[in-house]
């Protein structure tokens, strides 16, 4: 349970660098508290639907994976981005993606992000 609590806050951080790092990708919540709120709602949004449509995709779109040597992934992760921003105003949450090139270079931010988090605090030892 404290590494599903971990993984949340290590993808919260990488929502939080992407907003900082890529225009296009907003929270536009008042004050820091609120900010806060919403990239710990919107990140467990995101790892729900990496967990549940992820794994789907990789299989059916397993020859694009093989063709294009894994670059298919990083449009992959743009659109599960995209799909969170989504879900996330269908909730009315201040979290907003741009169209498709700000999800791209979100969602390599986020991974590569998310990586470094998880790599210097031992998440998936």
């Amino acid at each position: 349970m404290i590494k599903v609590i971990l993984k949340i806050l290590v993808v919260a951080a990488s929502l939080w660098v992407a907003t900082q790092v890529v225009d296009g990708i907003t929270v536009a919540s008042g004050d820091t508290t609120k900010q806060i709120g919403t990239l710990l709602a919107v990140a467990l949004i995101f790892g729900i639907i990496n967990t549940l449509l992820k794994p789907i995709i990789k299989v059916v779109g397993c020859a694009f994976y093989v063709l294009t040597l894994g670059l298919f992934a990083l449009v992959v992760n743009a659109g599960l981005l995209y799909l969170t921003s989504w879900i996330a105003g269908k909730i009315d949450l201040p979290f907003h993606v741009d169209g498709f090139w700000a999800a791209f270079w979100g969602a390599i931010i986020i991974g590569i992000v998310s990586w470094l988090l998880d790599l210097i605090l031992g998440v998936n030892d």
